[in-house]
């Protein structure tokens, strides 16, 4: 068994060429959210994953295994509710409003601009369609969004520490106004 304890989100760093080149492994998303698991390898080398605590590994990342060899992760189609608008009865905004009481519930949900994902549940599935939306079982890859807290981005932070600065059309506040370039801080 080869041991893997590195994992390079969505490759960086990697020239592409490497990438395309190194074995895969599919996952679906129960492993992929698991920071010990272990696996097989498209050229059926037994891997062995201990990654640190909270790594949630995405379709596209890269595995760097101990004998530096590289596995290319690829998001395994599993059974998922793909939810859509009722264009004859709704709006889009149906969606919205799904995401919002699906998030209100903690459910892991893929968000994509014409539908949502979520992980096979009948009293969801009854709840969605009772808002008149179409809920269809499909296999597909499933990546849900990392959560408000979870750093996002494939693995790596985000963070506003810094200021910065941009512009804005000139406008008033209450009893003052501002130009068109100032500073901010987040």
């Amino acid at each position: 068994m080869i041991t893997v304890s590195k994992c390079l989100a969505g490759g960086r760093g990697l020239a592409p060429a490497l990438v395309r080149r190194a074995a895969t492994v599919e996952l679906d998303w129960d492993v992929r959210q698991k920071s010990r698991f272990e696996a097989t390898d498209s050229g059926g080398r037994r891997l062995g994953v201990f990654l640190p605590r909270g790594t949630v590994v995405r379709g596209g990342d890269v595995l760097v295994a101990e004998d530096g060899s590289l596995v290319r992760v690829v998001a395994a189609p599993q059974p998922v509710l793909r939810i859509t608008h009722c264009s004859a009865h709704g709006t889009a905004f149906d969606l919205t409003r799904a995401a919002y009481h699906l998030g209100n519930r903690h459910v892991a949900i893929e968000l994509k601009p014409d539908h949502l994902k979520i992980e096979p549940d009948h009293v969801l599935a009854d709840m969605l369609r009772g808002m008149h939306l179409i809920v269809a079982q499909v296999s597909e890859p499933f990546e849900p969004e990392g959560g408000a807290y979870s750093g996002g981005h494939g693995g790596h932070g985000h963070s506003h520490a810094e200021g910065h600065d941009h512009a804005h059309e000139p406008h008033d506040h209450e009893g003052h106004g501002h130009g068109q370039d100032h500073g901010h801080s987040h």
